[in-house]
């Protein structure tokens, strides 16, 4: 074999198992693997998973902070301003430069498959060309797929709908939408059908920015619903942020769920841009950002998590961490129960490939490309509590990246030496 990696531990799985590669493939995953490989990692019990996937992420807009000046409010508002103005001077070599440099620390992260919402309201369409490009180029280290995303709406400005339909020419593996930005209510129903009518038409999944905002009284996601419903399109639509559902009533959330759940929609939700975008307008008590994360997963229906913001408008940090993304929400959606630590974990991996239908051939099982991470762990409780490095990250069978975590020597006034690594030491 190509690679046996050795006393893995495997979620979902008791004891420790061995993982044979072979041409870039699974071909063995056993309890013991009698062939020695040409290259072997001995796992040591750590967590051996199937990489993290971001299915929301602006790649056009990364590691572009403070250009061409600082979000000073905070606001999701004051980031599209922004976003407006670097538009104006933005190159596709720019574009490309940071892309790459984000994608490179998304792979050191552990993340292999992203899914990238692009800008399609300059007329130049810069955003989808440059980001077309880095799909090819780097098709050998991570799967992309793009979103032709209209930032400031369809409807507000001439041309929206030609430029969304250029954008699938083009190359956009995905249809988005922004209805709650649109002038009326009117023009965001109209919103959503134009990008359903768009996505039947040419065979396209669907991934709408939608109700982003804490206006309770924002219900397009509903509209989206119906429309899965009556078209047959059960399964093809993702709802992005849905943040205005955490103010709804209780009574419509308790209904609206239910016909979410009949419509199979995949709900995303972005703790980061969530966190600290939405709800500035409450003064206190503040509600938090982010969409019922909870009762959605209750009732069935998929939610995963998005890193959305790498060091731009909108969201000044980031490194590109799945893991820090999911530490986070556990905190702010409320999801410290130990048996939420494997849902978390699911909400970025087997949860992502669900929405962005990508799981066939996705995960530890014989015959599925030998795409996998081991983490500096030894269970999914351990990874998110210390958003544990990635040990390896490796892609068709090859290792992309090697980590060697930080040792730490601590030296006590008793003179005694020893390495700290913030584990849980039973017995």
């Amino acid at each position: 074999m190509d690679l046996v990696v050795r006393n893995a531990k495997l979620r979902k799985k008791d004891g420790l198992w061995d993982i044979g590669i072979e041409d870039g493939l699974f071909t063995a995953v056993d309890r013991h693997i009698p062939v020695k490989g040409r290259m072997e990692i001995d796992a040591g019990g750590h967590l051996v998973s199937p990489p993290f996937i971001d299915p929301h992420l602006h790649l056009d807009a990364v590691l572009s902070v403070g250009d061409p000046r600082f979000n000073i409010s905070g606001t999701l508002l004051e980031g599209i301003s922004i976003w407006g103005e670097r538009k104006k001077t933005l190159t596709k070599e720019t574009i490309k430069k940071n892309a790459r440099e984000a994608i490179k620390w998304a792979i050191a992260n552990g993340t292999l498959k992203i899914r990238t919402h692009v800008d399609t309201t300059d007329p130049t369409l810069k955003t989808v060309e440059a980001l077309a490009e880095i799909r090819e180029e780097e098709k050998e280290n991570i799967d992309i797929q793009i979103v032709a995303f209209p930032q400031d709406g369809i409807y507000t400005f001439p041309d929206g709908e030609k430029l969304m339909r250029r954008a699938v020419e083009m190359g956009a593996d995905v249809i988005g939408g922004i209805p709650h930005n649109e002038f009326t209510r009117e023009d965001g129903v109209r919103d959503v059908e134009f990008v359903y009518d768009l996505a039947e038409k040419t065979g396209t999944l669907i991934d709408i920015h939608i109700d982003e905002t804490g206006d309770d009284q924002s219900r397009f996601v509903e509209v989206m619903a119906k429309e899965s419903i009556n078209r047959g399109m059960q399964g093809r639509a993702a709802a992005s942020h849905t943040t205005a559902m955490h103010n709804y009533n209780n009574d419509y959330a308790l209904k609206l769920i239910g016909i979410l759940k009949r419509a199979e929609m995949n709900m995303i939700t972005n703790p980061f841009d969530n966190s600290v975008l939405q709800n500035r307008t409450d003064g206190y008590p503040r509600r938090r950002g982010h969409t019922r994360v909870d009762e959605l997963l209750a009732r069935g229906v998929t939610v995963c998590i998005g890193h959305d913001s790498i060091m731009d408008p909108w969201y000044p940090m980031g490194k590109g961490s799945m893991l820090s993304a999911a530490n986070l929400l556990l905190h702010t959606a409320h999801m410290s129960g130990y048996d939420q630590f494997p849902q978390l974990f699911d909400m970025i991996t087997t949860a992502s490939a669900v929405t962005m239908n990508v799981s066939d051939g996705y995960g530890i099982k014989v015959g599925n490309q030998a795409d996998f991470i081991i983490l500096d762990a030894v269970d999914e409780m351990e990874a998110l509590r210390l958003i544990s490095e990635c040990l390896y990250v490796v892609r068709k069978g090859k290792i992309l990246v090697e980590t060697r975590p930080a040792e730490r020597i601590l030296t006590l006034a008793r003179g005694k030496s020893e390495t700290v690594d913030f584990k849980l030491k039973k017995g």
